[in-house]
């Protein structure tokens, strides 16, 4: 397994794009820094066919040290949870990804009527 960076990243994107690596960097930086800030907020992340970011909060817990077997207090947390797309899921898994998977966001739709914040469904 191979480890990338953002400069990888950047790099890639900006060959792809034709932009300069600069500005690829830019808004690579602020796409992050937008995440976190929402995260923060308390807000979940919805990116089709890429997956969800959600904060979760852990209550606070009494832990054991397993050397001393003393009782530890674990104050209150939040995490982030992220649930695979369907899209990654398939890439991941090694499965046939064609171009109309890429493009194909009504089979993603809500049948309920339902509006999915961070969606096409917002607009």
């Amino acid at each position: 397994m191979n480890t990338v960076t953002k400069r990888e990243l950047v790099q890639r994107i900006a060959e792809k794009t034709g932009v300069q690596q600069i500005s690829a960097k830019d808004v690579i930086q602020r796409f992050l820094d937008e995440i976190i800030s929402e995260l923060a907020k308390g807000n979940r992340l919805e990116f089709r066919d890429f997956g969800v970011f959600e904060p979760k909060s852990k209550a606070h817990r009494v832990a054991r040290n397993p050397r001393t077997g003393d009782k530890v207090e674990v104050p209150q947390k939040t995490t982030v949870k992220f649930k695979v797309g369907r899209l990654m899921k398939k890439k991941i898994q090694k499965e046939d990804v064609t171009a109309e998977d890429l493009d194909d966001d009504d089979e993603d739709a809500p049948k309920d009527g339902k509006v999915v914040h961070g969606t096409a469904n917002d607009q």
